[in-house]
């Protein structure tokens, strides 16, 4: 049984709250927020672009502290989700290493590449394990089609689009999420999602050509694989709110494409170049609840697939941020 606590409560911890609770192989003992406001909308409804987080947060057994140093003096916790914003996650990640937990740190890993350094050192040295968020790689729909890639059942991919679309964020008490020194703006908060699926699934492109608005709420980036598939993902927070959210590919095989859209129904399809379209058999769960179960069985000790690596999630950072000199400098970015 793995003990965790959850630092910061606020969207993506009621998200991960959500999953924690919902495991048979874990408990959550404490919850780290400095922030009352946090504390007290803990029984009110989420605000956030997509469902998954808790409804309600229970904090009936769980201790609660406003500051890390006492959380972690009190030895009531194998591991720690980090679910605080983005530009507090090295420190956090490298004291709580150091410290001799385990560490969940969502996406995206840091603000830039010397950060993610630090924080695989601190894994490395610490022997504890380092996982990012990077959800999507856990994400059913998104396995699947790495499968039925991989498996070469369809032939070679020849092209992929990829696009995630959704209003600005604005449910932070400071809205750091528009704080580009804090959050690293759009593209290292929501484009990062397809980015590193691109990275997972094609591996690190040669080059990137990206275009987008001055203040990077909408970008496009052409990834350039000298053999092939041409790709390309698009994001923005420029929707209204009424349009809500959307996650969509289409990857073209050479004897099929593989089609999904969260707006569609049905949302998954495959259709082979001979015969009809289907959707086929899709895993239970979320990458949310996927990605903590994988955690968990790596913490435990089990032998488990590598899908997410520090060191994988450290290029990832080096690839959007090379999107974004793209698209601010108007010219191709070798990688």
């Amino acid at each position: 049984m793995v003990r965790v606590g959850i630092v910061g409560l606020g969207f993506m911890g009621r998200m991960h709250y959500r999953c924690w609770k919902a495991s048979p192989d874990a408990t959550i003992t404490a919850i780290c927020e400095a922030n009352h406001k946090a504390l007290e909308a803990a029984t009110q409804a989420p605000k956030g672009n997509v469902g998954g987080a808790a409804d309600h947060i229970d904090l009936t057994g769980i201790a609660v502290y406003s500051d890390l140093n006492e959380l972690l003096a009190s030895g009531t916790v194998d591991a720690l989700s980090i679910t605080l914003p983005t530009f507090l996650h090295p420190d956090t990640t490298v004291h709580a290493l150091k410290a001799g937990v385990h560490v969940l740190c969502e996406k995206p890993m840091a603000l830039n590449s010397a950060e993610c350094d630090r924080m695989v050192a601190a894994a490395d040295e610490s022997g504890k394990i380092l996982q990012i968020g990077h959800c999507i790689r856990f994400w059913p729909e998104y396995v699947v089609a790495r499968d039925l890639i991989q498996s070469g059942a369809y032939g070679k991919p020849i092209a992929a689009t990829f696009r995630r679309f959704s209003s600005q964020p604005n449910w932070s008490p400071d809205n750091w999420f528009a704080d580009e020194d804090r959050s690293g703006g759009q593209p290292l908060d929501l484009h990062i999602h397809d980015s590193d699926y691109v990275h997972y699934l094609f591996g690190m492109p040669a080059a990137v050509s990206s275009t987008a608005d001055v203040p990077l709420s909408y970008i496009s980036t052409q990834y350039h694989y000298p053999a092939g598939p041409a790709v390309v993902a698009e994001s923005t927070w420029r929707m209204t709110p009424s349009f809500g959210f959307e996650m969509s590919f289409n990857i073209v095989l050479e004897r099929a494409a593989i089609i999904f859209d969260v707006t569609r129904t049905p949302s998954f399809r495959v259709c082979p170049a001979d015969g009809p379209a289907f959707t086929p058999e899709i895993p239970p769960g979320d990458g949310y609840t996927r990605e903590i179960a994988h955690f968990i069985r790596a913490v435990n000790g089990e032998p488990v697939e590598p899908v997410v690596t520090a060191r994988d999630s450290r290029e990832t950072i080096r690839l959007v941020l090379a999107e974004k000199q793209s698209a601010r400098e108007g010219r191709r970015v070798s990688l």
